[in-house]
């Protein structure tokens, strides 16, 4: 009685005298030989619903192709798919699709095909990329239907208990892109970023102390100030350039030179780049004047990033400073230079409360905002600005 199963052999696969044609192994194996020996593997089978024959390759059977054993191990994976009432060909298709789509290339597909069409303004599209590309870097190149809650975890427990807020947005940003992705049918199964009902049972709900950010403290900015200005980069001057203007990490990376009018001595940032959502306009002291024109070159386009990164056409790194700062000063953040100009603005002069909180961007009331808007505070924040530009300067 003729073998249902492994009818061929290794010598026969390798035969140069076999002749054309389709020759069974058994269990839906064929050895196809086309002309000029030119071999492969086919598994042939018929699809469940229609009956219409299909047939999904395995593979070259030609020198260094797949072994007879190796057709043998598919051929049975195939067949115990169909057992289980699953096509083994769109089955195959699904897994190539999700292998050669990584996490970092389908969320970048997300944010300009999703984030960019339904977010109020640009900033919440970089806080959507910044995170993204900073916080969940090592997901990055993992395929899609291959990550698990471990991995996502890997990504939030790190700043879960320091930066609870960026790491509940982070979860939420990454849970949107898998979502997405298996309706794109290139992944299955649960979300391993989920909250209700899983990763709220792996997380702790209590929300984060606030924390101060951490400063150089005022007394000794003019010295680090100095020793900043023999730094040669662009990290460097952007830096400089926003402690000089007590301005936000993200206004100074995403400064354009069409936001400045050195004429006049200002620089106007959107609403949109703004975090209270409303136009802001910062008085531009020598110093900041300075650095800007040592930036700008004949070829200076208005839409051109003031502080360009190392791509083209890409903004600097929201973690350069950051990273420059701590090669000089362990622990300290940007954000501390504000901090630590609001102490000096109200220990060591007498510039009222409302027009250091407007020099911050800070949004203080009504009555305030009232007399902002009507222009009468403009002059008086660069008189500030002023004092601080020198006090800053003062150790040469």
């Amino acid at each position: 009685m003729a073998r249902l199963y492994d009818r061929l052999s290794p010598t026969t696969v390798k035969a140069k005298d076999l002749a054309p044609g389709r020759y069974p192994d058994g269990g839906n194996l064929y050895l196809n030989v086309g002309g000029e020996g030119q071999r492969r593997w086919t598994f042939l089978y018929k699809e469940r619903a229609t009956g219409r024959p299909r047939e999904m390759g395995l593979g070259s059977a030609g020198k260094a192709g797949v072994t007879l054993a190796e057709a043998r191990r598919k051929a049975a994976a195939a067949r115990s798919l169909l057992a289980d009432g699953v096509d083994p060909l769109t089955d195959k298709r699904n897994r190539r699709a999700s292998v050669s789509v990584a996490f970092g290339v389908y969320a970048d597909r997300y944010v300009k095909s999703v984030v960019e069409k339904e977010a109020k303004n640009a900033k919440h599209v970089d806080q959507w990329k910044m995170t993204l590309e900073i916080y969940a870097k090592t997901l990055r190149p993992k395929p899609l239907d291959q990550i698990t809650t471990e991995d996502v975890l890997s990504v939030l427990r790190p700043i879960w208990d320091s930066k609870r807020e960026t790491a509940s947005r982070l979860r939420g940003r990454i849970a949107r892109v898998l979502d997405a992705a298996k309706v794109d049918k290139l992944r299955s199964g649960d979300n391993p970023a989920a909250w209700t009902g899983h990763l709220d049972k792996l997380l702790s709900k209590k929300r984060e102390k606030t924390a101060n950010h951490k400063a150089i403290p005022y007394p000794e900015l003019p010295a680090f100030m100095a020793e900043l200005r023999q730094r040669n980069s662009i990290s460097a001057l952007a830096l400089e350039f926003t402690v000089f203007t007590v301005a936000r990490t993200g206004d100074t990376i995403g400064a354009r030179w069409s936001e400045f009018d050195i004429a006049r001595k200002v620089w106007i940032v959107s609403g949109e780049r703004m975090k209270a959502g409303k136009e802001h306009r910062v008085p531009l002291t020598d110093r900041a004047i300075e650095i800007l024109e040592s930036l700008r070159t004949s070829n200076t386009k208005p839409t051109d990033y003031v502080f360009p990164g190392a791509q083209r056409g890409k903004p600097l790194s929201n973690m350069s400073m950051l990273e420059l700062l701590r090669g000089m000063r362990s622990g300290v953040t940007v954000h501390g230079f504000r901090s630590a100009f609001s102490d000096w603005c109200g220990n060591e002069t007498a510039h009222d409360a409302e027009t250091r909180e407007f020099s911050l961007a800070h949004v203080i009331g009504n009555k305030a905002e009232a007399a902002y808007r009507r222009g009468d505070s403009l002059e008086k924040r660069r008189a500030l600005l002023s004092d601080w530009s020198t006090y800053l300067r003062s150790k040469g």
